[in-house]
């Protein structure tokens, strides 16, 4: 069919420039943030670009929610404006017939969605966890960010480097500041670089500085000048596996295990693409407008529907993971709702484009006197 051919075209061209814009945005927000993080030595500055990848998967599926139902949207509300809609009710076409040709379009936005939500994401979280524990195991003069001075990983010793010579691994012009049994001592050295004994005991060794212990006005202070210092940073290196966070099991170890943080994320990504599916045929009625009136109150409003939907239910996952609602219980009702409300504002769309609708009937009858008269 015609219509329904260039109505595809409209749609996939207007998907892919808000597709664009919104995945533009998240980018440029994630790219603040993570680097932010990289400065701070939260993250290694080598593992953004891969960060910035993994976050950008794991708000995916919202952002294809979104390019769905804002395109859906703006095609049928630009339809609205243009009064071809009064073209299409007045050839005795019903609001219904944009069903198909709107679900065809949107299949593979659903389809990717649910692939994204249980398959993609789980190994992106995943895989992001690892780069940050990875970090997180990293001796701290090997965490430390030239320039910026960082706490260590028992919070009683301080770092700070001018800067990396060489090897990652080797450090100019270290400040240390250690506080211990209440005693603070301080040391500097022209370099700096790690080293692991024979007994696995980790130890920063330090050239060419100098160390003070106590305060300049007490009796007990020292200065010890020295050419080689070392200074013991961890024990011997061990593999402490944690729990996984649930966000990063894959669905079927979701499935696996029967806690409620793995409800709580197996209705989560349940939710998704039922959210995408239900939002673009919400979009289909939401999109009336008086083609005198702008539409920027009705996007407006779309918007505040799909906070007020996903927000709905994260507010249920919180209740399945608290234990103060069951899964069962918990997964079903606010698509329902959402739902009822399709056919609810298809009804009333219908029932006012009806020629039985009494709007419709007083109107004729008004025209008819009007004829009557001029006769």
């Amino acid at each position: 069919m015609i219509f329904e051919r260039a109505l595809r075209r409209e749609l996939m061209s207007t998907a892919g420039a808000v597709f664009t814009t919104l995945f533009t945005i998240t980018l440029t927000v994630m790219l603040i943030k993570i680097l932010g993080q990289a400065a701070g030595g939260q993250v290694s500055s080598q593992d953004v670009l891969a960060l910035i990848g993994f976050q950008a998967l794991n708000y995916m599926p919202v952002i294809l929610i979104l390019t769905g139902f804002i395109s859906v949207l703006l095609v049928v509300t630009r339809s609205y404006q243009d009064s071809e809609m009064v073209v299409w009710f007045a050839s005795g076409l019903s609001l219904t017939r944009w069903i198909r040709p709107v679900l065809n379009f949107g299949w593979p936005i659903i389809l990717l969605t649910a692939v994204l939500s249980f398959i993609a994401t789980p190994w992106a979280n995943q895989q992001s966890a690892q780069f940050r524990e990875r970090f997180e195991k990293r001796e701290d003069i090997a965490r430390v960010s030239p320039g910026k001075f960082q706490e260590s990983a028992t919070a009683n010793r301080i770092f700070f480097v001018e800067g990396i010579s060489g090897d990652a691994n080797k450090v100019k012009n270290v400040f240390v500041n250690t506080f211990r049994d209440g005693k603070n001592s301080i040391v500097v050295a022209k370099e700096g670089e790690m080293d692991v004994d024979k007994d696995g005991e980790k130890f920063v060794v330090m050239s060419k500085g100098r160390r003070y212990d106590g305060m300049p006005t007490q009796p007990d202070f020292q200065m010890v000048e020295f050419e080689r210092y070392g200074l013991l940073v961890g024990g011997q290196s061990q593999a402490a596996a944690g729990d996984k966070s649930a966000r990063a099991l894959q669905t079927w170890e979701l499935l696996a295990q029967d806690t409620q943080f793995t409800r709580g994320e197996l209705l989560w990504r349940m939710a998704l693409p039922l959210m995408a599916s239900t939002l673009m045929l919400l979009a289909i009625p939401l999109s009336f407008v008086n083609p005198r009136v702008g539409r920027s109150m009705g996007l407006l409003v779309a918007l505040l529907l799909f906070v007020v939907y996903s927000n709905t239910v994260s507010v249920m996952q919180s209740s399945v993971i608290q234990n103060r609602t069951s899964f069962l219980l918990a997964w079903w009702p606010v698509h329902l709702v959402v739902a009822l409300l399709v056919i609810g504002l298809f009804f009333l769309r219908l029932k006012v484009n009806s020629r039985y609708h009494p709007a419709v009937i007083w109107s004729r009858l008004r025209r008819a006197l009007f004829l009557k008269r001029q006769a």
